[in-house]
């Protein structure tokens, strides 16, 4: 299937980052993209330089997104928008889960129930939903977000089940580190956040993504790219670590008669 059989995208998370170069790159395919972020005015920007069409719009806002949805045949949803509260869950905020999970996955879910079933009565269509390699590996500090990337795995899968015997397509896109923003939106518009995530390491561009993409939405139909692993070369997952007690438990005194 070439990207003549598609002709509207929707593109979440796209005022910058990977979101904003996805909808360059599907442009330059002559896609009419609608790009769905909070920030109106990058959108603005991206509007004027690539000719998308501008939204507006908290995913988190159902009603809104649902409005949108019930006018435009979609043919490529890209689910992209995403947020962090880096912590120990031991640590975690009661605040902080319900917006990872509001994001992450439940805005994915709905968007992905208001699409799909469209794209099912059309025999067409492709869904890319942008999880993270914490969907399937362990690092520390980032329970809520691990949890919420693997079921946006799981749902991918689903997908596919679920529109079984239809020319609907899914990818997952598991990128690792990614030279964009998103380290100053997480931990702090810092020049220290950029030096720790960014400054020295040579990373995969927000474009080497986007391209990525394209590479998925422009083969056959015949053809379903199911799952991307994009990471740094030299970024690895494995490792293997045993922990010391950091003090040996005492035995309690025993008082004898």
């Amino acid at each position: 299937m070439s990207f003549s059989d598609y002709r509207t995208a929707l593109v979440t998370g796209a005022s910058s980052g990977i979101g904003a170069a996805v909808v360059e790159r599907l442009r330059r395919e002559n896609i009419e993209v609608h790009a769905l972020a909070r920030s109106a005015e990058p959108l603005r920007k991206l509007a004027e330089k690539t000719g998308c069409i501008p939204h507006a719009i908290d995913v988190t806002d159902r009603a809104t997104l649902a409005e949108l949805t019930s006018w435009i045949e979609f043919d490529i949803l890209v689910n992209n928008a995403g947020v962090d509260r880096p912590k120990k869950f031991l640590e975690a905020d009661e605040g902080d889960i319900d917006l990872i999970i509001d994001v992450n996955l439940r805005a994915v879910l709905h968007l992905c129930r208001m699409i799909v079933p469209g794209m099912v009565a059309r025999d067409n269509g492709h869904v890319i939903n942008i999880s993270s390699i914490a969907g399937a590996y362990n690092f520390g500090g980032n329970s809520s977000y691990h949890a919420t990337k693997a079921a946006v795995s799981m749902l991918s899968n689903q997908l596919r089940i679920d529109a079984f015997g239809k020319r609907v397509r899914v990818t997952e896109i598991c990128p690792g580190r990614v030279a964009t923003d998103i380290f100053a939106h997480v931990h702090g518009d810092d020049p220290s956040i950029r030096e720790r995530f960014i400054d020295g390491f040579e990373l995969p561009e927000a474009s080497d993504i986007a391209d990525a993409i394209a590479y998925a939405i422009g083969t056959p139909v015949a053809v379903n790219i199911g799952h991307m692993e994009i990471t740094p070369t030299l970024q690895v997952m494995g490792g293997l670590q045993t922990a010391r007690p950091e003090t040996q438990r005492t035995k309690p005194a025993v008082s004898r008669p």
